[in-house]
């Protein structure tokens, strides 16, 4: 019997292009893109984010080479057999997110310690399993302030899996409203939500952030440094006076770019972790 041969295009990318390489090979006809860096269990090239794409067929990876910037270095591997499909759920297992909750995937039970809230959450293709510092930057942020959160409505702009707002659920936000511009991810949010008994209290669709009305007590956005930028009035613009945002997404040299993009608000916290950082800023006026 032949084993099937599966293959894949990989790219070693600056850490900034990542988002923008792998939309990029979405558009070329990718199936799904795992990414890889230091802070990953497979490891990437060093100081590089290696993308690695997955293709229904070796004429389609090939055509997606051709397109690709050379100075990414693209090139074709295949994997002989179909057990790497589900191989990546080896690695995700349950873990703390931040105080008080620990993430798990469907396939694996935990029996949770006194205080601690259990989220189990299914990524699907979407970004967003937690094991990533820009998500736990911004679940951090968001824990130490539940008391704030209590009661309170939260946006998530370029919401993912849909994590962070089910975070903030679970920290106690009244309503949470979840956004992405990639529409496959919005029922994994939902199915998400459902599974975690949440599903009455988020909204989630593909609203573009600038088409949104009203303003929210917070704000999350764990996107990109440039996309945070040219979303800076949108997003700002959704964040009632005294509200809180919290922006990920972030290198350390980035940092200053969009914080300036962001004048209208006060500089409350930058925690750091690796190589990323995350804003966590306050709206001028009263609440």
């Amino acid at each position: 019997m032949i084993e099937p041969r599966f293959p894949f295009v990989v790219v070693d990318v600056a850490p900034d292009e990542a988002d923008e390489a792998s939309a990029l090979l979405f558009e070329l006809g990718a199936e799904g893109v795992e990414e890889r860096d230091a802070t990953t269990l497979v490891k990437g090239t060093p100081g590089r984010a290696t993308l690695v794409a997955s293709f229904a067929s070796h004429d389609g990876a090939r055509d997606a080479i051709a397109a690709l910037s050379p100075s990414w270095g693209p090139r074709l591997e295949e994997v002989v057999g179909d057990a790497w499909r589900d191989a990546w759920k080896e690695h995700f297992r349950p873990f703390p997110l931040c105080a008080g909750i620990v993430v798990r995937p469907p396939w694996e039970a935990y029996d949770a310690k006194p205080g601690e809230r259990v989220l189990e959450l299914e990524p699907g293709r979407a970004f967003g399993t937690g094991l990533h510092e820009t998500t736990s930057l911004v679940a951090a942020a968001l824990a130490r302030r539940a008391d704030e959160l209590a009661g309170r409505e939260l946006l998530d702009v370029g919401c993912g899996s849909g994590i962070l707002a089910l975070v903030a659920l679970l920290l106690g936000a009244s309503r949470a409203r979840a956004i992405d511009n990639d529409p496959d991810v919005i029922d994994v949010v939902r199915e998400n939500a459902v599974r975690n008994g949440l599903a009455a209290r988020l909204e989630v669709d593909a609203t573009d952030v600038a088409a949104l009305d009203g303003a929210y007590a917070a704000v999350v956005a764990n996107i990109e440094a440039d996309v945070l930028v040219r979303l800076a009035e949108p997003i700002a613009a959704r964040c009632a006076p005294g509200g809180l945002l919290v922006l990920s997404g972030i290198l350390a040299p980035q940092s200053d770019r969009v914080r300036g993009a962001y004048g209208a608000f006060d500089l409350v916290d930058a925690p750091a972790r690796g190589e990323w950082v995350a804003l966590v800023l306050r709206r001028s006026g009263a609440a």
